[in-house]
Order: C-alpha cells, then structure tokens, then sequence
C-alpha cells in the first residue's frame, strides 16, 4: 500500500502537485524535462493521482511509466464526485491537486496499467482516425446544403480525399497490430468474437489495456457497459449504462 499520495492537477503550460500526508505543494512546467527533475525526487513507494485529460498527461505517463512509479489515471467525473461528498466548493488548481491526493489516500484506487510503446502510439494513430472521420462527416453535412454544382463537386473531392486517409489510417493500424506481438496475441483472441471487426478490435487494443488483466466485472465498468441499479428499498428503478472510457463504450 503506498504510503505517498500525490495530487496532480494538469494544464497545458504546468502542473500543480500537492503531495500527502507531507502538505507539500508545487507548480512545474508541463515538459518532459522539468516532470523528469520533478519524478527524481519522488519516494518508490508514491501513488500519482490525476485525472484523465485530452492530450495534457502524454509526458507525466511516460514519465512515471519509464520510472516505474505507480500512477492512478481517474475520471474526472469520479473526482467531481469525490469533491461534492467532502464538501468542498473551492476551484482552484492547488485545490483540485490537493482533493486528488485525498482520492488516493482515502479510496482504494486502482493503478492504472502502464502502456506498452506500441499501445501509445496505437492510440495516438485510433485519435487521428476518429479526427479524419469527424472532419468526413461535416463535409458530408455541409454537402447537404451546398447550394451550386460546383461547391457540391468540391465538397465531393474533399470526401473522397477523407476517405484515402482514413483507410490509409486503417492499413497503418493493421500494419501495427501484426507488427507487435502483444498486440497480435490479444487481437487473434478478439477476433473469434462475433462481430468484433477490425476498428472495434484496435479501440479495444488501444484504449483497454487493462483488457486480459481484470476480472469481466471491473473490465465492463471501465468500457461502460456495466448496469447502474437505481432504487431504495421501497422503489426499483431501471438499471442504465453510463461512465467508464466513452471511446470505448461508443465503439461497442
């Protein structure tokens, strides 16, 4: 049981650390080599709590993963939630950084698994993807009220375009399943489940890496999947799916 909590709120340009039981605090830049300073001075024995944010934790994971220091990625709606029960109302960054390392020290959380190389890269290829499809499907919308031939014929030319990037995009993610092993080894697992084609199987690669290491309960509560009951003793209410990696649960 980790005996150090640390708190991290991430930004863009920096970081704000609050660590426990000491109460010490800081603020670094959100680099690779002032996080690398920073993670020397950290004990063995640390748990790096922060939440799992859009493009800001990259170089705090590799980091921590390369140092082997155990890391818990949270979803920011369990912190949300966790800051109501105690009954803080106060937002500030030192804030959130300090409720993070009071998650660590008083739930049981679960660290997160680190990635392998090819599993990082691998979400990275599945985020340019989704943003190829994204950018296919306002075109497509826009086609609908082009208004002259020759906009609808440009708005063609931009699709077709789209559509050799993204398939493109899935030869690239092919190739880098086929090329690795670990990946290779899972993926012939997924693919004698029905129905499991090749862009569910790469977002389960990618996005799930604790998919092989947890039990079916704990593995359908972080894809989403797993029933919330909803009722007391004298009232039932429906079950519904919600929380969990939203890639994941969108791709299933």
């Amino acid at each position: 049981m980790p005996q150090t909590f640390i708190g991290c709120d991430l930004a863009r340009g920096w970081i704000d650390t609050h660590s426990l039981p000491s109460g010490a605090t800081a603020r670094i830049k959100n680099t690779p080599d002032a996080i690398i300073r920073w993670a020397t001075s950290l004990p063995e024995d640390a748990l790096v709590v922060f939440e799992a944010t859009s493009g800001c934790d990259g170089p705090l994971i590799a980091t921590l993963s390369r140092r082997g220091l155990a890391y818990a990625r949270v979803n920011p709606r369990q912190a949300r939630e966790f800051t109501r029960a105690i009954g803080v109302q106060a937002k500030t960054d030192r804030v959130d950084a300090r409720i993070l390392a009071q998650m660590g020290e008083k739930l049981d959380l679960t660290p997160t698994v680190p990635r392998s190389p090819a599993r990082v890269r691998l979400s990275d290829l599945l985020r340019r993807r989704r943003q190829l499809v994204e950018m296919r499907k306002a075109e497509k919308i826009r086609r609908q009220n082009a208004g002259s031939a020759d906009i609808r014929a440009e708005i063609d030319r931009m699709i077709r375009i789209l559509d050799r990037r993204v398939e493109t995009m899935d030869r690239t993610i092919a190739d880098l399943i086929a090329s690795d092993p670990g990946l290779e080894r899972q993926a012939a697992l997924l693919r004698a489940v029905p129905r499991i084609g090749p862009t569910v199987l790469a977002v389960l690669l990618g996005e799930l890496p604790e998919l092989g290491r947890l039990d079916r309960r704990r593995i359908a509560s972080l894809a989403g999947l797993a029933p919330r009951a909803q009722g007391s003793e004298t009232w039932r209410g429906s079950r519904r799916i919600w929380g969990g990696r939203g890639r994941v649960r969108e791709a299933l």
